[in-house]
């Protein structure tokens, strides 16, 4: 059974109301006419809104292609388009499925190990190097952040410890990531007491299975792990990946950029590079609602009204939405397409052989 194809439950629809509505009483709660949004979201410039949508499918575009050359050096090949359509299937799955630091990224190994059985050690190495790469990048961006707020005249407390304690809380999470991927003992360990405490539950009658399930899992894990100590040992591997995923941030820091540009409110990049960072922490946060509706937007309203002041509660709103439009909404459905696609393809694929298609 697929696994990884989204079951639309009464949880998956009504959560995602649930946050819409809170998001909404969130911000009348700071006496934001609905109506005053509306109005300052029909003077946004179309063209310069525009700009910052075809910046939302760069950022997935660099995302894959970093991805993609992450595999490559793994000699994983697949192509742009398969590795493009993935990255957003993967997008799609972690939107929809409450598990969202994780579920997009089983997503992907899923589909690479359907199409190229025996790669998911290798699969599951690019994954977790891709993470460990961008967070690194998110701790540097935050970095970045806490030093520009020192050449302002006052610095929110609120805010600073935020950005302080976000840092820490990923740095560590870093260190962790990569002490687990290097030693191999660890995984062992960890591996062998969930097959125990599965046996336990069990009684020992799904011992076979457990056997069987131990062996392929610490195959896999073996497979991973020569493969993050081969980055270890050619680290000039992953400088095309990383300077992929620093495209793919600058391309995420332009939208909400370009968002309040559209709005003729040009705002300083102190505020895009904190708040994206923050934000990008918080949505990784595994709280189990679907559609990650409700928490970023609070942050990201909470966070501009504290940059930009109250008398901009209006546009700080406008602006969190028209920036949500790109970065959830619009994956929404472009995912959705591209899981549709990638599912219904093989079913209309001939079978006779006589026409291939390479995508």
């Amino acid at each position: 059974m697929d696994t990884t194809k989204p079951k639309l439950t009464r949880k998956t629809v009504l959560l995602p109301l649930i946050g819409i509505v809170a998001f909404f009483l969130y911000i009348l709660l700071f006496n934001v006419d609905i109506f005053e949004i509306i109005a300052t979201a029909q003077t946004a410039n179309p063209i310069v809104y525009s700009a910052a949508i075809l910046m939302g499918f760069a950022e997935i575009f660099f995302y894959a292609v970093s991805w993609r050359a992450i595999l490559s050096a793994l000699k994983v090949k697949i192509s742009v388009i398969r590795a493009f359509l993935y990255t957003w299937y993967g997008i799609f799955m972690d939107i929809v499925i409450p598990a969202e630091s994780i579920s997009g990224e089983v997503c992907r190994i899923y589909l690479v190990n359907r199409e190229q059985n025996g790669t998911s050690g290798k699969t599951v190495a690019s994954v977790v190097t891709q993470r460990i790469l961008g967070m690194a990048i998110n701790v540097a961006v935050l970095l970045l952040g806490i030093s520009f707020l020192f050449d302002t005249n006052t610095i929110n407390p609120v805010i600073f410890n935020l950005i302080v304690l976000f840092t820490v809380v990923i740095t560590l999470i870093l260190c962790l990531l990569l002490v687990i991927s290097w030693k191999e003992n660890w995984s062992s360990r960890i591996i062998n007491g969930l097959i125990r405490i599965g046996e336990f539950i069990t009684r020992g009658r799904w011992k076979q299975k457990f056997e069987s399930l131990k062996e392929e899992t610490l195959k896999a894990t073996k497979i991973f792990h020569d493969s993050m100590k081969e980055f270890g040992r050619k680290p000039q591997t992953l400088v095309l990946p990383t300077f992929l995923l620093v495209l793919n941030w600058i391309s995420s820091l332009a939208i909400p950029y370009l968002v309040f540009l559209s709005l003729d409110f040009p705002v300083s990049w102190t505020v895009i590079f904190i708040t994206s960072s923050i934000v990008v922490a918080v949505k990784s946060i595994p709280i189990g609602i679907p559609f990650e509706v409700g928490l970023p937007e609070a942050t990201m309203y909470t966070l501009y009204l504290s940059f930009l002041g109250p008398e901009s509660a209006g546009l700080c709103a406008t602006a969190t939405i028209l920036s949500r439009l790109i970065t959830l909404w619009l994956r929404v459905g472009v995912g959705f397409v591209a899981q549709q696609w990638v599912e219904l393809k093989p079913v209309f694929k001939p079978k006779n052989g006589l026409t291939t298609e390479k995508a």
